[in-house]
């Protein structure tokens, strides 16, 4: 069942508060979205800006405060049968039948959606757990336990996926390989809408983000486009012993010096020009150069405390 080339997900005006009137917190505040069919949608934010809000209500597992919400043509809320066997969810934190083994934990989810064991089965090769096949689900680690949860979302092939934070329990290796997984489900048409903490991880996955906190959207765009718009400057490492920070602090073009134990650290605007006068001085030795990311997109619009 299609669209009929609408938006997969359409939210306005959403809003959800907890709490009295004397203390109130808006955990979502007036915020307006859509996501395309066939995106893949990120929504980044520090803890507490209302992300898992925010896909809960459009999952249906919460309801709004004002506001409305269109999945795949309809109404999430209240919990719509129509919506949810085309619809993947996959939770912050996901409760499994501990006695089962990761075969029958899959299979099981899998006969609710009337899906062959054999499709249950070839997902857990997918995502690396036919090793682990027979494991009981209270023996699987963080990580395993995370890629079942991945697994059991989209066993059944569902057109909008929902990933709230996925790779958070992953080693290095997992996550990489997990992107190459995820990556490749919008080619047949999926819609995915991701939250995580991990800036490289949204860069690489995501057609466009949002950035979410307290309650509100501050900027929605491609990763690229937020990148391009902050205006960041580019910063040049230069390994210890190549030059001092006042001799640093000299070179034509840097506009600021970071000096600790490790290394030299120049902020500039003028990268080219910085480069040549290193080169013409004999300083490219172990030399790094890093443009501006998504990750100081986020922290100018976020800031650099700690969030609870």
């Amino acid at each position: 069942m299609t669209n009929s080339g609408g938006p997969a997900i359409e939210v306005v005006d959403l809003a959800k508060a907890y709490g009295d009137s004397r203390n109130l917190v808006r955990a979502v505040d007036g915020v307006t979205f859509s996501v395309a069919e066939g995106e893949f949608f990120g929504i980044l934010g520090p803890n507490g800006a209302g992300k898992t809000t925010t896909l809960e209500m459009i999952e249906g597992l919460r309801k709004p405060d004002a506001g409305t919400i269109t999945l795949l043509g309809q109404s999430p809320w209240p919990r719509n049968p129509a919506v949810l066997p085309r619809i993947g969810v996959q939770l912050q934190s996901t409760a499994f039948f501990d006695r089962l083994t990761a075969r029958e934990q899959i299979r099981t989810m899998a006969s609710l959606y009337g899906v062959q064991p054999a499709v249950a089965d070839e997902w857990l090769e997918r995502v690396g757990l036919a090793d682990k096949a027979d494991t009981r689900v209270w023996d699987l680690s963080g990580g395993q336990a995370q890629r079942l949860s991945i697994a059991c979302a989209l066993v059944h092939d569902p057109e909008v996926v929902f990933l709230d934070e996925p790779t958070a329990a992953l080693d290095p290796q997992a996550r990489r390989n997990l992107w190459e997984l995820l990556s490749g489900l919008t080619d047949s048409g999926r819609t995915v809408v991701l939250t995580t903490h991990y800036m490289d991880e949204a860069e690489v996955l995501c057609d466009r983000v949002a950035i979410v906190d307290h309650g509100r959207l501050l900027q929605l765009d491609s990763p690229a486009n937020l990148v391009r718009g902050l205006d960041a400057p580019t910063r040049i490492s230069v390994s210890p012993g190549q030059l001092t920070a006042d001799e640093a602090r000299a070179v034509p073009g840097v506009d600021d010096v970071d000096a600790d134990a490790g290394s030299i650290t120049l902020r500039t605007r003028e990268p080219a020009r910085v480069l040549t006068a290193l080169a013409e001085q004999q300083h490219l030795a172990g030399i790094s150069v890093q443009t501006g990311t998504l990750e100081d997109v986020f922290l100018s619009l976020t800031g650099r405390e700690y969030r609870a």
